[in-house]
């Protein structure tokens, strides 16, 4: 490889790795701007559930075609990073195929696999695309995706088709040129897929052809490096956070809810005030529930930036199959979009965050929402990474009923019966049993 193209590709590559560097830094500094919590517990099971979900995708069997196409896209990404890593030598060491003499006769098996890998991605993707906007598939058609969700996705797809396309392509003038005897492209067994191409380019000179292979490997790499530094800015950044999100996800009974130590606490001073704080403050108060994404914790804040937008938690929701506002999904990608405002906030106020006047809660999620949710856990159960949008829900709506004393009337009567008579009905305990003499 000429001189001046491999410092040009070093050039590239350095300003792509750091940006993308930067932009994860950022996100990792946004999601650490939520509580602590501690989620290091029972290890094994941890990296059981990262092993079937994020790694095996087990929840996404519930529906076998598309978790088919979705591995096939899900495997050709991860695989085809090994000839990535090839074509990021050969541009920092001005190669070309420098694994050719490494691996021998079993580089064009390897390469032969990854044409596989590629057109099933091809395949794939359009397919995904068929669906999204042709059989137009509910759950991917639904209000929150209109606008740019929808054109995420799309681009997304028609990106891979690209760089599939661009990598079959590059990968067919060069067994052209191999055949030609052509310098520097060094000859191997015919590829699985290309091998059987080469006729599409037999009436082309060399000199032209070079020109496709190389334009073909510039426009694959650049691509590679551009859809990078796209991942943090789109819902498609869950390829790498499933990961992490799998392994720290919810091990607690589905239907066990957190307590709240800081109730416990108010409720512990009422009963033993020689236990409170001292009025010089030994603590600092917190808010019960949540009212924006500062005080939801770190896993709720990594929740938002795993979620993969697929709609499977609003699907199973039944409030928002009745009708009702309610959309689990809404939910997360509406915490996504106030952590990334709050992140713009700090970047723009020297590392503190300044009173933007906005909150998580009424800003992007309404009342309405909040109460339409039955608790029923089918929005985590359905999630394939181990979102759970009901936790995020939960301290929203525990906020509008402990500090703004905003709660339905017909809870308000349960409240009071709750305090005076120790159970949800309005019967006295001495009364309780009386129903068994009528």
């Amino acid at each position: 490889m000429h001189i001046v193209q491999q410092v040009l590709f070093i050039l590239v590559a350095i300003a792509a790795i750091y940006i993308f560097a930067k932009k994860v830094m950022e996100m990792r500094r946004n999601i650490l701007l939520g509580r602590d919590e501690d989620l290091t517990d029972r290890p094994g099971e941890r990296w059981k559930n990262m092993a079937l979900l994020a790694l095996g995708q087990k929840k996404m069997f519930k529906k076998p075609l598309p978790a088919f196409l979705h591995l096939a896209v899900y495997a050709g990404f991860v695989i085809i990073n090994a000839e990535i890593l090839e074509i990021f030598l050969d541009g920092v060491l001005g190669k070309h195929r420098l694994f050719v003499p490494l691996l021998g006769s079993l580089y064009s098996y390897l390469i032969g696999f990854f044409e596989v890998l590629a057109a099933l991605v091809l395949i794939a993707c359009v397919i995904f695309l068929a669906r999204r906007n042709i059989v137009k598939v509910r759950r991917l058609n639904m209000k929150e995706l209109s606008g740019w969700p929808r054109e995420d996705a799309n681009l997304i797809l028609i990106t891979e088709i690209v760089l599939m396309t661009l990598f079959l392509t590059m990968n067919t003038a060069d067994q052209v040129l191999q055949s030609h005897g052509a310098e520097h492209y060094t000859l191997t067994a015919p590829f699985w897929i290309t091998g059987h191409l080469t006729g599409i380019f037999a009436g082309m000179s060399d000199s032209a052809l070079m020109g496709l292979e190389r334009t073909c490997w510039w426009l694959h790499i650049i691509g590679i490096f551009a859809f990078l530094n796209y991942l943090p800015y789109s819902k498609h950044f869950h390829i790498l956070l499933a990961f992490p999100n799998a392994y720290y996800g919810k091990l607690m009974p589905q239907g066990e809810a957190k307590n709240m130590p800081e109730i416990q606490n108010e409720v512990l001073y009422m009963m033993e005030p020689d236990k409170a704080p001292s009025v010089t403050g030994e603590t600092d108060h917190k808010r019960f529930g949540a009212k924006d994404v500062t005080d939801l914790s770190w896993k709720n804040l990594l929740d938002a930036y795993s979620c993969t937008e697929c709609g499977r938690c609003t699907e199973q929701c039944p409030a928002n199959i009745t009708g009702k506002k309610l959309s689990p999904r809404k939910i997360m990608m509406d915490t996504r979009d106030r952590l990334e405002e709050v992140g713009k906030n700090v970047n723009a106020n020297g590392g503190s965050f300044k009173d933007d006047g906005k909150s998580l809660l009424n800003d992007y999620i309404t009342t309405e929402e909040l109460r339409a949710c039955t608790t029923c856990q089918a929005c985590v159960e359905a999630c394939p990474v181990s979102i759970d949008p009901l936790s995020i829900i939960m301290q929203l709506r525990r906020n509008l009923v402990m500090e703004d004393s905003n709660a339905p009337q017909e809870w308000n009567l349960m409240f009071g019966n709750i305090e005076n008579n120790m159970a949800p009905w309005k019967f006295s305990p001495d009364d309780r049993d009386a129903w068994v003499n009528s």
